[in-house]
């Protein structure tokens, strides 16, 4: 073997071995963390977005059945998907009151699999996704 063809053979197997070494990211169905034979509904206001892939998520603060405050962490599908059924950033600021309607954590924690939001102003979107979209 040619001293420049070790040189490639080389370059190449260091980044082979540098990728393996990576974090995995492999994208999971929904039914693994939320429930889908039940449905949740909680009604709060805004306290923080993150409009970013590969799943936009929102937290709420809504009040528990005793009426203390506690937080929600809402999760929706990609930024890019949510863009496509008609969503953005703008409709959801801090401080708006909202109704979200999804599927409950399999663990128990307060986190849903958001499928529809119902802002103060009436103004409903959907999340739209069905569980192979994710």
């Amino acid at each position: 073997m040619s001293t420049k063809s070790l040189s490639v053979f080389t370059a190449i197997t260091g980044a082979v071995l540098f990728t393996m070494t990576l974090p995995a990211t492999a994208h999971h169905s929904i039914a693994l963390q939320f429930d889908m034979t039940k449905t949740v509904s909680i009604e709060g206001t805004i306290t923080g977005l993150e409009w970013r892939n590969p799943h936009a998520w929102l937290t709420v603060e809504a009040p528990n059945e005793a009426g203390e405050m506690e937080l929600w962490q809402v999760e929706f599908g990609s930024a890019n998907s949510l863009i496509r059924r008609g969503w953005r950033p703008d409709d959801l600021p801090v401080g708006t009151g909202i109704e979200v309607h999804g599927l409950p954590a399999r663990d128990g924690s307060r986190t849903i699999d958001g499928e529809e939001v119902i802002l103060s102003n009436g103004k409903t979107l959907l999340d739209g996704s069905a569980p192979g979209d994710r």
